[in-house]
């Protein structure tokens, strides 16, 4: 009984941890502003899109771009077709881009794809002053291009990352809660960590960068959490990643079962494993420089997910009830008022509609849902293979074909 306790104990003061680091990123979020110029210079963007087998909806999104509220003659779409076999290419050249073919079997993924065309196409981008990057199933906003102008006019600014939402928020329960998410996420998290520590994280899409910048780097990071391995190389050069909300992409999320725990599964684990990889190292660099921004960082990257925060705050809470003093109850009561305060902060300051308050009742399902998820990482081993996840649209097509015939 008295391991127990002691288990117990070391438990709620563990997650009273992330626990303040949420609350001090939700009051902080109050406070932020974007920083821009205040003369949009419009600048020459070229949007570049990795893209593999997507001929069903490159084209749409390379329609959403070249719809922009943009001058025509200031942007320019780069299609990378990467390891295609399908009418990619051909689609994305009919629907407006300029496309270039990358055949490599073995060196495949998303940031072998931009290293690739960064390192090796510089011809066709070096008149660019800026290149923003997306994936090839969003819908970027009207106001993408000019809002990424906005911020890259300012001439301390060389890269800045918009904000990613959910497109179909309104098509079932899992995606309007992973949309509710993304308001905590994708804003209020970084809100918070551009005014606590001047800098937020990439999240691989609609991320924008000088092209001086993208020409020296290319693209270094070739991980399932690329976008996250860039980030903490550029704050390891001290190059601020500025945080946009203006400007935002929003891409579709899997309602079925299947599909949403590949994608949940593949997103998670490629987290865990760069907390593992590179969570020491901020924490030896913060111990080493004194700058806290590395401490942020490592905040960052460690911080659960909230769903499985959700777990752990249950755990702590059956875990109080068995200690003989009831002191133990008021900090879990906490854990559960900031996580509240934080979930309640995000829909607040993205205007979520009244669909994603309604859905935030079924959240409880959520997090069991992603219970056997979360065991089922532990006990597996871990890929780092690039899987394509199926997306609505296509299904829908498919079962409008089948019907058809």
């Amino acid at each position: 009984m008295m391991l127990i306790e002691f288990i117990s104990r070391a438990f709620i003061v563990l997650l009273s941890l992330p626990a303040a680091y949420l609350f001090l990123s939700t009051v902080a979020a109050y406070f932020f502003r974007k920083e821009c110029a205040s003369e949009n210079r419009f600048l020459n963007i070229g949007v570049l899109i990795s893209a593999h087998n997507e001929e069903d909806g490159i084209g749409g999104t390379i329609g959403h771009v070249l719809a922009s509220d943009y001058p025509a003659n200031r942007f320019e779409v780069f299609v990378i077709a990467d390891n295609c076999t399908d009418h990619t290419a051909r689609n994305a050249s009919a629907a407006g881009a300029k496309v270039f073919e990358r055949s490599d079997p073995v060196h495949r993924g998303k940031g072998q794809a931009l290293d690739w065309f960064l390192k090796n196409r510089q011809d066709h981008y070096r008149h660019m002053d800026a290149i923003a990057i997306i994936d090839a199933d969003v819908v970027p906003d009207k106001n993408f291009l000019r809002e990424t102008s906005l911020s890259l006019s300012q001439p301390r600014i060389d890269v800045v990352q918009a904000y990613n939402g959910v497109s179909n928020f309104e098509a079932g329960w899992r995606p309007a809660l992973i949309d509710a998410a993304f308001n905590v996420f994708n804003h209020l998290r970084m809100a918070g960590s551009a005014v606590l520590s001047g800098t937020c994280v990439l999240k691989g899409n609609g991320m924008a960068f000088r092209t001086s910048l993208l020409q020296s780097h290319g693209w270094p990071c070739h991980s399932i959490v690329e976008d996250m391995e860039f980030t903490l190389q550029l704050l390891d050069e001290g190059i601020d990643v500025h945080y946009n909300p203006d400007a935002s992409v929003r891409s579709e999320m899997v309602t079925s079962g299947k599909n949403a725990s590949s994608q949940r599964s593949r997103w998670e684990s490629g987290r865990f494993m760069l907390v593992g990889s590179m969570g020491g190292i901020l924490l030896k660099k913060f111990i080493a420089s004194g700058k806290p921004r590395y401490l942020y960082a490592f905040a960052e990257l460690a911080v659960p997910p909230l769903s499985l925060l959700v777990l752990l705050f249950s755990i702590a809470t059956a875990g109080s009830f068995v200690l003989p003093d009831n002191v133990w109850l008021f900090p879990v009561i906490g854990f559960w008022v900031i996580l509240v305060f934080y979930v309640f902060s995000g829909q607040v300051l993205r205007r979520a509609p009244l669909s994603t308050w309604l859905y935030l009742l079924t959240a409880p399902f959520y997090v069991a849902w992603k219970i056997p998820l979360y065991a089922g990482m532990m006990v597996k081993k871990r890929s780092t293979a690039w899987v394509r996840t199926t997306r609505e649209s296509e299904k829908n097509d498919k079962n409008n074909t089948l019907h058809r015939h």
